[in-house]
């Protein structure tokens, strides 16, 4: 899965976007992780929002 991830980003116009991870914790109590591809721009807002 991470290999077709990294062949999609090396396409042209793809420096303007990044992979952002972030830590989840679930309803259980344990943590998972979300991740996106978001334009640069955007990361903060990724970030922010819960």
């Amino acid at each position: 899965m991470a290999k077709k991830t990294v062949a999609s980003l090396q396409k042209k116009g793809a420096k303007a976007f990044t992979k952002a991870i972030k830590l989840v914790k679930t309803e259980k109590g344990s943590y998972s992780f979300r991740s996106e591809i978001v334009p640069k721009g955007k990361v903060q807002e990724f970030f922010a929002k819960k």
